[in-house]
């Protein structure tokens, strides 16, 4: 069991913080990323779909996992499980000094988490309070306009990595 905690980055601008839409529990969000096998070390071609509120029984039968799978390359099952109460927003103070904010820990049984891709269902508040939600940050930034702050709010070089933990 090896578990794998997801740290987002990115820089804002007049924006006091990003955060699933729902927040960082959220069931309805979709974490994509792609995955390695620990066995024959195969990352997959096509992103894999996650979410809090989708669970399967696993291979063995014993408990629901979020993901459960076998490899096509060497056909050893994996499962995932999303465990919550780890994550926060990522926060203004965080993009002054460039740190990561923990975003959802994943419990691995023969796969390992590698580049998530940033899609849609997020949220921010600016700094004088006005929400953004909907944001979609497929294609990297987002921008728009703070009417009750007057000034542009902006989100770009967002980042993810993953984090092994005990």
């Amino acid at each position: 069991m090896v578990n794998h905690l997801l740290m987002i980055s990115a820089d804002l601008e007049n924006l006091a913080d990003l955060q699933p839409q729902g927040g960082c529990d959220d069931p309805n969000f979709t974490y994509l990323f792609k995955l390695r096998c620990g066995n024959c070390g195969e990352v997959t071609q096509k992103e894999t779909c996650l979410s809090l509120n989708e669970t399967t029984p696993s291979a063995k039968g014993k408990t629901d996992v979020h993901l459960s799978q076998k490899c096509k390359f060497c056909s050893r099952d994996g499962t995932i499980s999303m465990i919550t109460g780890r994550g926060r927003p990522f926060t203004q103070t965080d993009a002054e000094t460039g740190a990561y904010a923990p975003l959802m820990l994943f419990d691995c049984r023969g796969y390992e988490p590698v580049d998530f891709v940033f899609a849609d269902g997020w949220k921010a508040e600016s700094l004088e309070g006005t929400k953004f939600t909907d944001i979609d940050l497929s294609g990297g930034d987002y921008a728009d306009y703070d009417e009750k702050g007057e000034c542009p709010v902006m989100i770009s070089n967002v980042r993810a990595k993953f984090d092994v933990v005990k």
